[in-house]
């Protein structure tokens, strides 16, 4: 199994990466309503049952693990200490401030930023111990219903 669903879970939204570890490629990196992750999760499932599925051991994923488990047998719960924090800092290395911007205080341009999405992948890439090499082709969408 070399494509994962890595999960940042959150009380409100949640941080979602369909990836493959082995190509080290992102191919989907969104952020969801909560309520809707059980759905998402289980359409991409139906699609593609050969799925490793991943979720950080943070915030509300108590709320998840059950339900996940009865779609995805194969759920890994995984440590995501200051994969937030972290994510802010990723931001940076795949979007970065160029010209004039440099010179300005980096926090003004995350301040409405959804980074849940790149702390799932920083999740992933701690608990698999790789890092996606070709992070500056990631398009952080929001899909938020």
């Amino acid at each position: 199994m070399s494509r994962v669903i890595a999960i940042d879970p959150g009380i409100s939204k949640c941080g979602v990466i369909l990836a493959d570890i082995y190509e080290k490629k992102v191919y989907e990196a969104i952020v969801i309503k909560s309520n809707l992750l059980l759905k998402y999760v289980q359409k991409k499932y139906q699609k593609e049952n050969n799925l490793q599925f991943l979720i950080g051991n943070g915030t509300s994923c108590n709320n998840y693990i059950k339900d996940l488990k009865q779609i995805a047998p194969n759920l890994i719960i995984a440590e995501e200490k200051n994969s937030t924090y972290r994510a802010k800092q990723r931001y940076f290395e795949i979007f970065p401030l160029l010209g004039i911007k440099c010179f300005l205080p980096r926090e003004i341009f995350i301040l409405n930023k959804n980074l849940d999405a790149l702390a799932a992948l920083i999740i992933m890439e701690d608990y698999f111990d790789i890092k996606v090499e070709d992070s500056k082709k990631i398009d952080t969408k929001t899909w938020q219903k």
